[in-house]
């Protein structure tokens, strides 16, 4: 039995992404004969019509899906081969990290503390939205993203969510608003807060916990940004829901205070891996790092 021609399957695979005939063969230098014959042989060794033409535009069909699974795999796994043979030999290691913008930049600094500093290792960080960032991790441009929110897993995208924290949660404000011994009931009814927004874990279990105990808290913001609720919470506009390692340094300094009475919520911090052939070493010690600092 033949085996199965990979330059076929490139060709293939560029027309699938590109979805039209005409443009990937501009883009791969050949006539769309050319490129139609090469898919046309493809189709022949595979026994599936991959193709169906709807007016100008090419359409996938329930086969071509499945080809096109599976080459994306195979030529992700070759960039992938490509990118960890090419460090070899050399003295500097890289570690690409993806950040949720809003994330807490101490936890982020708390996570990366044990590669920070040395003298082999780069550390490239980038942030952006949680769904840009998964997909440069699925594309490989990125090692890990640290999120604190785990995404959905499944066959396309094995995602592997590792839970690296979980920080409690704590009402903070500036010593004029916060009597730091009152009651939660108390600080929620004389107070206005900060609060995340309601797409996030923390602010679905306060809404919860304050359905609960029949209270309607003035909302002073909703915040999707830790820095911008550290922020607000410093210019006296109302206590904040925040882990306290987002206002460490206020803490510390008594620019803010956190109640005593805590309202039992934590923020999970993941960071997300892709199950890869080749993965980063760098990835494993920043794992067992955090591993040994839970102990």
């Amino acid at each position: 039995m033949a085996e199965l021609n990979y330059h076929h399957l490139r060709y293939f695979w560029a027309v699938a992404h590109d979805g039209n005939l005409t443009r990937t063969a501009e883009r791969l230098n050949l006539s769309q004969s050319a490129l139609s014959t090469q898919i046309k042989t493809l189709e022949d060794r595979l026994g599936h019509a991959l193709f169906e033409r709807r007016g100008r535009q090419l359409h996938l069909t329930e086969a071509g899906r499945i080809a096109l699974d599976h080459a994306d795999a195979i030529f992700a796994t070759g960039q992938e081969l490509l990118g960890t043979l090419r460090q070899t030999g050399r003295t500097r290691k890289a570690l690409r990290v993806g950040a949720e913008a809003t994330l807490s930049r101490n936890f982020q600094l708390a996570f990366l503390r044990p590669v920070l500093g040395q003298p082999d290792v780069e550390v490239i960080l980038r942030s952006g939205g949680p769904g840009e960032l998964l997909r440069a991790l699925e594309a490989h441009n990125l090692d890990v993203v640290l999120t604190n929110r785990a995404p959905a897993r499944d066959a396309v995208t094995p995602f592997v969510a590792h839970r690296v924290a979980e920080q409690p949660v704590g009402l903070v404000g500036t010593p004029r608003r916060m009597n730091a011994k009152a009651p939660l009931t108390d600080l929620l009814h004389d107070q206005p807060v900060i609060l995340p927004t309601p797409d996030s874990a923390v602010r679905t279990a306060f809404d919860a916990l304050t359905s609960r105990m029949g209270l309607r808290p003035q909302i002073a913001a909703e915040v999707d940004d830790m820095a911008m609720m550290r922020l607000l919470a410093r210019e006296d506009i109302g206590l904040a829901l925040v882990p306290p390692i987002v206002v460490r340094d206020e803490l510390a300094s008594g620019r803010l205070l956190e109640a005593t009475d805590h309202p039992d919520i934590s923020e999970v911090f993941y960071a997300i891996t892709l199950e890869r052939r080749f993965p980063n070493p760098l990835i494993q010690t920043l794992l067992k790092a955090d591993q040994s600092a839970e102990r």
